[in-house]
């Protein structure tokens, strides 16, 4: 059994590293307070392949593996949760499906420019009363007579990236002419054509500066060669996707505990009490080992559903006992590095209470912890 990263993945891991450090970390606090969306950083990274890391070339990706993303993941998210949001959509949830259902046609037209950084993408399932029971979606899709279009009228909430996407992948109930369901579907979406419409802006906790709304489509024309896959298919898609999903948020998490582990350990170590750094003190000392310990586990973990996808296999356990361990382990790690802060953690003078207004979601976005939890659960019980 072999840990190491090869080569290739260390050289990757390295600059996204040094483009986290010198290109995010600078300007992620301002564009926490302003909750404006980081064009500029945004389409740095597409140049870098960051926006499309396991994209084929040929499509405006990197053509890199499932580790290679991960170890993006974390880096960037170690500097900055909101990137490390803006890239797990744009890589995981849009460009997955894609690639993986996609005609060629549409990875030509739909996948290039978002996997370059041209545009952004976003990802459109959960509804104002459908979230976690994603069949009670309300959206309808209804084929033409003469088959050409469906005719969409739909209302999602939560879509990270929504204020700015240019292309969506959107689910609906499909229906046919006569009225009869066929299933949820997979549409293709342009938020340039008539009859989309961008909701309220969500002034959000945490990762400000990743765009979030509220979308409606209405009697919106979507061709029929944009739905992706055959009707019907949409609900297997999504859950597919979720499953690739849930490695970048999952390295997401890993980046963000990284990061408020070593926001604390640098403070504990200028911070002075009692005439020695507080860094000294066993109380201290012990959080940075059970955080340091727990990262790694998680780490671990991450790699793991990141090898095996990488192999072709199903990830839907590993996948979920990665994002449960490592959101909630991000959220310990976070809440100690305020805690190290005492009430300078309590400030925005230091980065502490930003990792933990960021880190809440992670234990909410792409299936919450007790969802993870019955995931986990069902696969060990179906064994």
């Amino acid at each position: 059994m072999d840990f190491a990263l090869n080569e290739e993945q260390q050289i990757i891991q390295a600059a996204a590293r040094e483009f986290a450090r010198n290109e995010i970390a600078p300007v992620a606090a301002g564009f926490d307070e302003s909750g404006e969306f980081p064009a500029a950083t945004v389409r740095a990274a597409g140049e870098l392949g960051f926006m499309g890391v396991e994209v084929p070339e040929e499509y405006g990706g990197a053509g890199l593996d499932a580790v290679s993303y991960a170890l993006i993941m974390t880096e960037i998210s170690a500097a900055d949760a909101a990137h490390g949001t803006i890239l797990s959509v744009n890589n995981s949830l849009y460009g997955v499906p894609l690639l993986r259902f996609g005609t060629e046609r549409q990875k030509r037209r739909f996948l290039a420019p978002v996997a370059s950084g041209e545009v952004t993408g976003a990802y459109a399932l959960t509804e104002p009363q459908s979230g976690s029971d994603a069949r009670a979606m309300r959206s309808r899709a209804e084929l033409s007579r003469d088959g050409t279009h469906y005719k969409i009228n739909a209302k999602k909430s939560w879509i990270t990236s929504g204020p700015v996407a240019k292309y969506l992948i959107l689910f609906a109930q499909t229906y046919r002419a006569n009225g009869d369901s066929t299933g949820i579907s997979a549409f293709l979406i342009d938020a340039d054509m008539d009859g989309y419409i961008r909701g309220k802006h969500e002034p959000k906790l945490g990762i400000r500066a990743s765009a979030t709304c509220e979308i409606e489509l209405h009697d919106y024309r979507c061709p029929v060669e944009n739905r992706i896959g055959e009707e019907g298919a949409g609900f297997r898609i999504a859950m597919t996707v979720l499953d690739s999903g849930r490695i970048g948020i999952t390295a997401l998490s890993v980046g963000l505990a990284q990061g408020a582990y070593e926001a604390a350990m640098r403070y504990a170590k200028e911070r002075r009490q009692f005439g020695q750094p507080i860094a000294a003190f066993q109380a201290i000392q012990w959080k940075f080992a059970d955080n340091a310990t727990r990262i790694e586990a998680a780490r671990l973990l991450t790699y793991r559903a990141a090898y095996l996808k990488d192999r072709g296999v199903r990830t839907t356990r590993e996948s979920s006992m990665a994002k449960l361990f490592a959101s909630e382990i991000a959220v310990k790690a976070a809440d100690d590095c305020v805690q190290i802060h005492g009430g300078y953690g309590f400030v925005k003078d230091y980065p502490a209470e930003k990792y933990f207004r960021d880190v809440k979601l992670l234990t909410i976005g792409e299936g919450t912890s007790e969802i993870q939890r019955l995931v986990i659960a069902r696969q060990l019980l179906s064994d």
